[in-house]
């Protein structure tokens, strides 16, 4: 299946504060999530926000409100304890990770229509590629036909949120038996190419820009890859702010 064009949609898009783009390829998690710490720390009222594109090499993480019983069986995928919200999900190769570094109070946003503004940059993609896709009362995401294509898991803090959203493209699905996904037993799993959508993740990774670049009104504008100022000697830690979201 071939996708759709994907055009703005109002001036606001155009003509919105810009949306600063990094196609990162794949990278470890624990780097990013101390870059994404970081970043969040030290940007300032005026830093534009950013969105970062990548993989992950396979790894289950376990959110604020996961549970170690929820992983049944690691089968030696790493296991991280991070500081977003939701409970426990897997990532690996042929999942496309959109890490949005967004000012929320800046935009005046409150973190459950942030949440539901990423969703909805999901299911806009997925509308455009053919594919009806729906929330689920109480379990963040979006699904397609009662399976969870895309997880969500956000962290705010100092008034700005970090994490995203996961979602599946073309991945092997196997590891996901190891885990009750998002906590939830018996929950199925889909992606892309099991619903005949044969797209790379970079050619989903552009088309999602687009969606969630109409959802925040703003403007994209990518730049080269690379994480910035990452500290590799430095464990992430929690932040002060309570503010999470479910995965």
């Amino acid at each position: 299946m071939q996708p759709t064009p994907v055009q703005p949609s109002s001036a606001a898009h155009a003509a919105g504060r810009p949306l600063r783009v990094r196609q990162l390829g794949q990278c470890g998690y624990r780097a990013v999530w101390r870059a994404m710490q970081d970043f969040t720390d030290r940007r300032g009222p005026d830093c534009p926000d950013e969105l970062w594109l990548l993989q992950h090499p396979p790894v289950y993480t376990l959110g604020l409100g996961g549970r170690r019983e929820h992983v049944l069986a690691s089968d030696g995928i790493e296991v991280v304890h991070s500081d977003r919200g939701g409970q426990v999900t897997y990532h690996g190769p042929g999942q496309l990770l959109a890490y949005a570094l967004v000012d929320l109070r800046r935009r005046g946003l409150a973190i459950r229509r942030y949440v539901r503004l990423l969703e909805q940059s999901v299911m806009e993609l997925l509308a455009d590629l053919g594919v009806a896709a729906e929330r689920r009362p109480g379990a963040p995401g979006v699904y397609v036909a009662g399976a969870k294509i895309a997880a969500l898991g956000v962290r705010v803090r100092r008034g700005c949120a970090y994490h995203g959203l996961a979602l599946n493209v073309d991945l092997d699905l196997t590891p996901f038996a190891g885990i009750e996904p998002c906590g939830i037993p018996g929950l199925r799993v889909t992606c892309l190419a099991h619903l005949r959508v044969r797209l790379s993740v970079r050619q989903v990774a552009a088309l999602l820009v687009q969606t969630l670049a109409r959802q925040l009104e703003c403007r994209p504008d990518c730049r080269p890859g690379g994480l910035p100022d990452c500290h590799p000697d430095r464990h992430p830690q929690g932040g002060a702010s309570p503010g999470r979201a479910a995965a």
